[in-house]
């Protein structure tokens, strides 16, 4: 005993006399408690105590507050010592504080020294650099490893054992996250871990594809020549549709169709159906087994057709094989237009449309109103110096005494409401507020999906330069469910948040970190990429799931039900923002097949079936637009254009220049208001011209009070009007201007890489 005291008090630690002899005395305290258990080691008496269970913290064996602090400080010091190894439980039920600062000193190993130093590097705030220490220092004791022996393997059965007994550190946030993930990536980057070891731990506990036979035998079948046989369809079908068009196949043949046909007719062994027992099949299937309507019923009696109907073709090209299971398809055409199914989803379609195209504009006002006060509140509490209150909005705030800092050693502001004693996290929730902002707007400028939103990386942004310098900003969406690229002109609005995104990811000189994602839907991890909506949770950064904008949308329209009755009950999804920009698209005048290109369509029916609020415009305009393109353009038009001509389609660019900014009419059509450029809904208050909007402004007041002097009420109402539009087209322009900021986008300089 006496030795073991003398090795604590030898701790690297321990840097006065005072703090040795202190260590050694409660070092002492524990160990005259251990040794009143039978036992012919430490380990042995420490089991036999009970300390070892769950929930019996080594303090609740003494009376006074300062004998259990010195208790626990006894435990600490023989742990750090590896005296004793306890089990998880047990080193969770003792509330260490710094326990990380004491094991790895004490260990005298150069690797962890190294660590230390790797995790101090990292960039993550200083509360997940503690945790990344922390959760080494627990693995390492309570598994009796030396830290050469972490291997992957070792950290993820910890992580997992964590998370399955509860265990996980309290002040990540979330109970379900697995212990260890900054500890990972440090060991990862140092090199500690083997070569082909993922970078991320995430990267090995997220499932991966699972092969033909594991989707069929998930849904057990009984008759085994059945069983093969569907697994070889789905085998020769895989080399045509992607991994989840697969996996609902599978789904919908094993388990929806004859795992049911089994259950009506047990003695079922062929695809011969019987009319009695498809009829019951096709009644169950009206019902989703939780008893709700089922609302993809005509979409499953597809697959089975087509399951029977390429039975039959391969059986003509490969009899040998096929021929025994060919047999009559018991689903007719005219089952598949008795549901009717694809009739009420476009009409349940429209009147989703129809219901959310007047909120937008509330919504889209909400979002950017939470997150401007966000900022502003922010900005104050920055400036506010720790433990000083002030006012925003009229409330009063505390700000806390100095708290962690992020990566760059900035700061995270957290402040006090003094009226309810709230404590909330200004860096946090402008942050939040911040994606939530950038979400609807790229949602509701650009129409793309939710897949293709979250994919949207820094490669995304190009740009196209015009011969006379002009440059175009370009958004280039990567091939996702037609498995085509698509490139969109990026307005004013749409480049300001592409630019403030890549604004905030590259905060303090930093490059936008390379991250893979993962697809739910394919299973599969892409390769890293700078990806834009990304953003760090916990000690991790992570490409932002499909999962979490629905989940955040949601959250908007039930805040705004409270004060908005037309949002109770209801929620945006990406696909009601892509469904309203194609309606707006179409229904301002855009030819539809330049809709479908901006939206991605193969086919302009496509199209048509996403432009549902005023579906009666969308056939004017379209034969309209026929009509004009067949009368004023003769077939030998369509041919390659000539130099005049491309020069005179870009000139139109030109000549859009007008004196308070730009002209947005189409290409070809000339100027519907005679050129009264202020009262045009085309024109695009350039900022710039803002001074010259409050000439105009005065010069119509002059002319006003003349004409109410002279009693010219036709003029007054006229220049009354042409106010109201001065008045809007300022407020347009001054908010282009409060949201236009340069920022380096990272575009590739084509004229650099030629002279390279």
């Amino acid at each position: 005993m006496d030795l073991i005291g003398k090795l604590a008090g030898d701790l690297p630690d321990v840097h006065t006399e005072t703090t040795r002899e202190r260590r050694l005395l409660v070092v002492r305290m524990l160990l005259r408690h251990l040794d009143q258990f039978p036992g012919g080691t430490w380990q042995e008496r420490w089991e036999a105590s009970g300390l070892n269970d769950a929930k019996t913290p080594v303090r609740d064996r003494e009376s006074t507050k300062e004998r259990r602090a010195f208790i626990t400080t006894g435990l600490k010091t023989v742990l750090a010592l590896r005296l004793i190894q306890p089990s998880l439980e047990a080193f969770r039920s003792n509330k260490f504080m710094g326990y990380q600062g004491m094991f790895l000193p004490a260990q005298g190993d150069p690797l962890v020294d190294q660590f230390v130093a790797a995790v101090s590097r990292h960039e993550v705030s200083q509360v997940h650099r503690d945790h990344a220490l922390f959760d080494v220092a627990f693995a390492l004791t309570c598994h009796g490893l030396s830290f050469a022996d972490l291997s992957p393997e070792a950290l993820l059965y910890h992580s997992q054992e964590c998370r399955r007994l509860g265990l996980t550190t309290a002040n990540i946030g979330d109970p379900r996250r697995h212990q260890g993930q900054v500890a990972w990536q440090v060991l990862h980057r140092m090199g500690h871990f083997p070569d082909g070891t993922p970078p991320r731990m995430k990267e090995l506990l997220l499932p991966g594809q699972r092969s033909i036979e594991e989707l069929v035998a998930f849904r057990p079948i009984g008759s085994g020549p059945v069983r093969q046989l569907i697994i070889d369809y789905l085998t020769r079908r895989a080399s045509e549709v992607d991994y989840s068009t697969l996996k609902n196949l599978a789904r919908t043949i094993a388990h929806t169709f004859w795992r049911k046909i089994e259950a009506i007719n047990p003695g079922q062994r062929d695809l011969h159906i019987d009319q009695a027992v498809y009829a019951q099949w096709k009644a169950e299937l009206r019902l989703r087994e939780n008893g709700k309507p089922r609302t993809d019923a005509e979409h499953i009696l597809l697959q089975v057709r087509s399951f029977y109907l390429d039975l039959h073709s391969w059986a003509v090209e490969e009899p040998e094989r096929w021929a025994a299971w060919a047999a009559p398809c018991p689903i007719s055409r005219g089952d598949l237009r008795g549901f009717g199914a694809r009739r009420r989803l476009q009409e349940r379609t429209d009147d989703r449309t129809r219901q959310r195209q007047p909120l937008l504009p509330i919504l889209v006002a909400h979002v950017e109103t939470r997150f401007e006060d966000a900022q502003d509140f922010l900005a104050v509490a920055s400036s506010a110096s720790p433990g000083a209150c002030f006012v925003h909005k009229g409330r009063q705030y505390c700000r806390t005494l100095e708290g962690p800092c992020d990566f760059a050693g900035d700061p995270i502001i957290h402040v006090r409401d003094t009226e309810s004693s709230e404590l909330i996290d200004a860096t946090a929730s402008e942050e939040s507020l911040f994606w939530e902002w950038a979400t609807v707007e790229v949602l509701r400028h650009t129409g793309i999906r939710i897949e293709e939103l979250v994919e949207l990386s820094q490669l995304s942004v190009r740009q196209y330069q015009r011969p006379n310098g002009e440059v175009i900003a370009l958004l280039v969406i990567a091939p996702s469910k037609t498995d085509r690229e698509r490139v969109i002109p990026m307005s004013a609005e749409l480049f300001h948040v592409i630019a403030a995104i890549i604004r905030r990811l590259t905060r303090h000189g930093r490059k936008i970190p390379l991250l893979s994602r993962y697809d739910q839907h394919e299973k599969t991890w892409s390769a890293p990429m700078p990806f834009l909506f990304q953003r760090q949770r916990g000690g991790t950064t992570a490409v932002i799931s499909p999962q979490r904008v629905l989940k955040l949308l949601s959250r908007r329209c039930e805040a705004l039900a409270e004060q908005h009755v037309g949002f109770q009950g209801l929620v945006f999804t990406p696909h009601d923002f892509r469904r309203l920009f194609a309606t707006e698209l179409v229904n301002s005048g855009l030819p539809i097949h330049i809709g479908a290109a901006l939206l991605g369509h193969l086919n302009l029916q496509t199209t048509r079936g996403y432009v549902t609020v005023f579906n009666e415009d969308v056939v004017r305009h379209y034969q309209e637009f026929l009509l004009r393109r067949r009368s004023l353009r003769p077939q030998e038009e369509y041919r390659v254009a000539t130099g005049e001509e491309w020069d005179e389609f870009e000139e139109y660019f030109d000549k859009r220049k007008v004196e308070l900014g730009s002209c947005g009419r189409p290409y070809g059509t000339p100027c519907a208001h005679e050129h009264a450029c202020i009262c045009c809904p085309m024109l695009q208050i350039g900022p710039k011209m803002i001074p010259r909007l409050d000439e105009i402004e005065i010069d119509l007041q002059q002319r006003r009070e003349r004409a109410e002097r002279e009693g010219w009420r036709g003029e007054i109402e006229g220049i009354d009007l042409t106010m109201s539009f001065l008045q809007a087209k300022r407020i347009e322009a001054l908010r282009s201007q409060r949201l236009g900021q340069h920022v380096d986008l990272g575009l590739p300089n084509p004229a650099a890489a030629r002279r390279d």
